[in-house]
């Protein structure tokens, strides 16, 4: 598990290098910046760091923060199509999440995900995107982790309207592998995501996530109304979001929650 651990690391690092160093340089606006990150499967190299705050958790009122590492990598694969490489790796710091359990802090479990895109919409402007997503059981602590290694489908389809985007992004992972005293891993995500671009790289975005976990008949699900905006600190772009995060679901503990974070980006030249 650690040598996984170290491995995936190594590739967010080398991830970064690479989008520091090939990345050509553009004259992107900030609002076309903004637009394409709606899509998360635009010819767009990116790097979130997506920070989320649980707070209320359990019996215990046990708190959560987790830093979602999030490289995005589009890969021309021929002339009319691209491999969207999406990596999502967690770290987390928690207390009393499974009553008074003390405190935890390291990795959570990956999750990588490959989109087969083509370059060019649908007739009708569809954008979309499927392939494969893998869990990896990468977590340093049984708490922070589910010991399962996980394989499955996932797929992406949106539309972008003027400064309007509206679209969908699921998968679901069934566990193949891993520890036999955790429990199997058989779990459908999906996002549904509505946003609208301002002038001057300016964003409002409304999505939900909801996590249904068949074999415990639980739903776990999170409300998001975030703000954004892209600009540049010296010569590096960036986008900045900060937003509320509204649990519900019964499968879901948490009393509140605060989403905030960053992207780094850096465009291909490609659009």
């Amino acid at each position: 598990m650690r040598k996984i651990t170290l491995i995936l690391i190594f590739t967010i690092v080398c991830t970064i290098s690479f989008a520091q160093e090939e990345t050509t340089p553009t004259t992107s606006s900030e609002e076309d910046l903004a637009k394409q990150l709606q899509n998360p499967i635009s010819s767009l190299i990116s790097v979130p760091f997506q920070g989320n705050f649980d707070f209320g958790v359990g019996v215990a009122d046990g708190s959560r923060f987790t830093l979602n590492i999030q490289p995005v990598i589009p890969i021309s694969i021929c002339e009319d199509w691209n491999l969207i490489a999406r990596v999502i790796l967690p770290f987390i710091s928690q207390s009393d999440i499974a009553g008074n359990s003390n405190s935890q802090t390291g990795l959570g479990d990956a999750v990588i995900s490959g989109f087969l895109s083509p370059k060019a919409p649908t007739s009708g402007g569809i954008i979309w995107g499927v392939g494969p997503v893998l869990l990896v059981p990468t977590a340093t602590d049984d708490l922070l982790g589910t010991e399962k290694f996980g394989i499955g489908p996932t797929a992406v389809a949106l539309k972008q309207s003027g400064s309007i985007t509206f679209g969908a992004l699921v998968n679901h992972i069934w566990s193949v592998a891993g520890s036999d005293d955790r429990a199997d891993v058989n779990a459908t995500f999906v996002q549904p995501f509505l946003a609208k671009n301002f002038k001057g790289g300016y964003a409002l975005t409304m999505n939900t996530e909801i996590t249904q976990n068949w074999d415990f008949d639980a739903t776990t699900g999170y409300l998001h109304l975030i703000g954004s905006k892209v600009t540049s600190i010296g010569k590096q772009m960036t986008q900045f979001f900060v937003g509320p995060r509204i649990p519900y679901g019964n499968g879901n503990s948490a009393d509140w929650g605060l989403r905030a974070g960053l992207v780094l980006l850096f465009p291909t030249g490609n659009q």
